[in-house]
């Protein structure tokens, strides 16, 4: 509950924008100078219950915010990220997008060591999520 209530505006928060829809807000443990959260006003646990309306809306703003910091701080890019469950990272049930500046020579936050698989393993992965579709 406490995102809803910071995507009201009953709790105080660094706001860098807002709508009808969203509040962005600064994050108050940043990964880099400038990391930014997205919060819609309305309440989705996660990415699966989020509305398709309000998912429409999500990747514009956080183009536009990721535009406004690469103009205003001088990072080189950003990241979106995203967490779903808790295995995936996520510690707050309120849907989220982060917005994190990427800076030249700044330290490395989303990656990971590519893994292998053989083409008989991707057959059969693709043969499941398609099912479960």
């Amino acid at each position: 509950m406490y995102f809803c209530k910071i995507a009201a505006g009953e709790i105080p928060s660094a706001t860098i924008y807002e709508d009808d829809d969203f509040r962005v807000i600064l994050d108050m443990g940043p990964a880099t100078r400038g990391h930014a959260l997205i919060l819609p006003k309305k309440h989705f646990a996660d990415v699966t219950e989020i509305s398709e309306e309000t998912a429409a809306k999500v990747l514009p703003l956080a183009a536009k915010i990721g535009t406004a910091m690469k103009k205003s701080l001088g990072c080189a890019g950003f990241n979106l990220v995203q967490n779903n469950g808790t295995a995936a990272g996520q510690t707050v049930f309120h849907f989220h997008v982060h917005v994190i500046p990427r800076y030249e020579d700044g330290p490395q936050i989303v990656s990971w060591n590519p893994g292998s698989s053989t083409e008989e393993e991707r057959a059969e992965i693709s043969r499941l999520i398609r099912e479960a579709l």
